[in-house]
């Protein structure tokens, strides 16, 4: 009985040589893409940390001070102690979103593993 389950856990459905460089290569194109988005994501949140630094000292100088912000393409005229919670909170999803990406990049790459080990790819070394 261990030796039917061990044949089902080995067992990889056939496919073609062109089927498989196509999984290869959207598997790539999916990794790539979530790391762009990740990168793209810290890059805003820490602009996010930028700007809170800069509002916090305004924030303990003058609450009332008016600031603008850029939302959805429209700039509006608000006073700091109206953005700095909103920019807190933003910064905090962009943080909870990136990690669930960054979850979704490891379960993808052990995916990814799991079919070059399944159908033997192993990178090219180019020899100079």
């Amino acid at each position: 009985m261990a030796s039917t389950t061990a044949k089902a856990k080995s067992k990889v459905p056939p496919l073609s040589d062109q089927e498989i460089q196509q999984i290869y290569v959207r598997m790539q194109n999916e990794l790539q893409s979530l790391a762009s988005k990740i990168g793209e994501l810290e890059s805003e949140a820490e602009e996010h940390t930028l700007v809170l630094g800069t509002l916090e000292e305004a924030l303990a100088e003058d609450p009332d001070r008016k600031c603008f912000r850029l939302i959805g393409g429209v700039l509006t005229e608000r006073t700091v102690k109206e953005v700095v919670p909103a920019l807190k909170t933003n910064r905090d999803g962009i943080a909870n979103v990136v990690s669930t990406l960054g979850a979704q990049y490891k379960t993808k790459e052990q995916e990814f593993d799991k079919f070059k080990g399944d159908y033997g790819i192993r990178p090219v070394s180019s020899v100079s």
